[in-house]
């Protein structure tokens, strides 16, 4: 079984010179940065508001990592 990774957001973010709490101050929720952080599973919408925000494509925010 796979699993999904939030890396390429981590990776976009710092590329992009973007903290946690400038995305915060850019209307992201806090504990919804906080939940992707421990990997906690997040909404599609979520991943939307993320790539609006960081102007950019689904891709650089999350990927599926096979565990075979």
């Amino acid at each position: 079984m796979g699993m999904i990774s939030y890396g390429p957001l981590f990776k976009t973010m710092q590329e992009k010179g973007i903290t946690s709490y400038r995305l915060q101050q850019m209307g992201f929720n806090r504990s919804t940065y906080y939940s992707i952080k421990t990997g906690k599973s997040i909404s599609v919408n979520t991943v939307a508001h993320l790539c609006k925000l960081l102007e950019c494509r689904v891709e650089d925010v999350i990927e599926y990592v096979d565990e075979d």
